[in-house]
């Protein structure tokens, strides 16, 4: 098993998302990139402690690779706005790789660069890629919120149409690579 760590705004958009993939073994949303230790929903969410909400995705490398990861991330969130995603506003919501090695480090950098080059965001990505930190694991209520919340009214406006467009690059879940297309 391999592990990624990405942040495109809410864990619970970005749980759902990977989780829907082959190959993904297992989806967390936590907390990464901040100072303050153990730390909880609330004081994420204030936007003071400098964590981003995050999803730690276990991965069967034999089945789906990094760099398709990574497409995933790009199809599921708006790279381009600094600190927001959706009405969701502030550093806690920002578009961020978390890397564990220097290879999911340059194939971060590389897939930025050429999703760039082709402009199909229509703006700059402002994704931060750095080292990843300390990993805390959310609260369990937040462990897969779309599955046991998925009628409500978040849910239908923000996270479904999430879905709907990546089945649109991924169907039936299958690895695809959108960042060289």
């Amino acid at each position: 098993m391999q592990t990624a760590i990405f942040a495109g705004g809410c864990f619970w958009c970005t749980e759902a998302a990977f989780a829907r993939m082959q190959g993904v073994v297992s989806v967390e949303p936590g907390y990464i990139g901040g100072t303050l230790e153990h730390p909880d929903y609330r004081a994420v969410c204030r936007g003071d402690s400098g964590h981003a909400e995050a999803v730690r995705v276990r991965y069967d490398e034999a089945v789906i690779d990094y760099p398709t990861l990574l497409s995933v991330f790009f199809a599921c969130h708006d790279p381009t706005t600094l600190n927001r995603q959706g009405h969701d506003v502030g550093p806690q919501y920002r578009s961020a790789v978390f890397t564990l090695d220097d290879a999911q480090a340059e194939a971060a950098r590389e897939a930025i660069a050429r999703l760039d080059k082709t402009g199909v965001f229509g703006a700059p990505i402002v994704t931060e890629v750095t080292a990843a930190g300390p990993f805390w694991p959310a609260e369990a209520e937040h462990h897969h919120y779309f599955e046991h919340h998925g009628d409500a009214p978040y849910c239908q406006a923000v996270i479904a149409p999430k879905l709907a467009k990546l089945a649109r690059h991924f169907p039936d879940g299958r690895p695809a690579d959108i960042c060289t297309k």
